[in-house]
């Protein structure tokens, strides 16, 4: 069963949330705390929000956790899949097609023409997983970040001279 996630959630969102770090090999990336989980899932403007994988007999076995984002070139909404995650147990029993296949009825039902998401490119069995569902990488596009010292650096200096922006940027 997938419902949406509700505030009682969070301390399991949380926990899978870790238990994705731990998976992608990188735990100490994983600095969310459960009251920024909360507020961004359920506070007074929720920017975020999530569903939950349920096994028959009510436990949390997935989670997905997802945001609006915006075609300027479509000029809809889309949605982006921050994270999708199974536990291990569970994995092969439809719970990430089913979180998926939500997202998707949502984007059909409010006219939003794309679902996207990042996948660590050594995540094979994720690939494979995403390509029989008919998902196609987007090859042609390198995901850039900004985070840290490089963010804090950026965003405190005085900005860039008219004269040196850079060319056009597309998102």
């Amino acid at each position: 069963m997938i419902r949406s996630a509700a505030l009682e959630d969070v301390p399991v969102i949380h926990a899978m949330i870790r238990e994705l770090a731990e998976y992608e090999k990188v735990p100490h990336e994983a600095r969310a705390t459960q009251e920024q989980l909360r507020e961004a899932l359920f506070g007074e403007r929720p920017a975020a929000f999530a569903h939950i994988a349920q096994a028959q007999d009510g436990e949390a076995v997935g989670f997905s956790l997802w945001f609006l984002n915006f075609s300027t070139w479509r000029g809809v909404h889309g949605i982006y899949l921050e994270d999708l995650y199974v536990r291990l147990g569970a994995r092969g029993g439809g719970y990430g097609k089913a979180l998926l296949a939500e997202l998707a009825r949502i984007c059909v039902e409010r006219g939003y023409e794309r679902l996207e998401w990042a996948v660590l490119k050594w995540n094979a069995p994720a690939i494979a997983f995403y390509e029989a569902l008919g998902a196609r990488p987007q090859d042609e596009w390198s995901v850039y970040r900004l985070t840290d010292d490089a963010l804090r650096r950026l965003g405190s200096g005085p900005g860039p001279a008219p004269d040196s922006a850079p060319g056009p940027v597309r998102g």
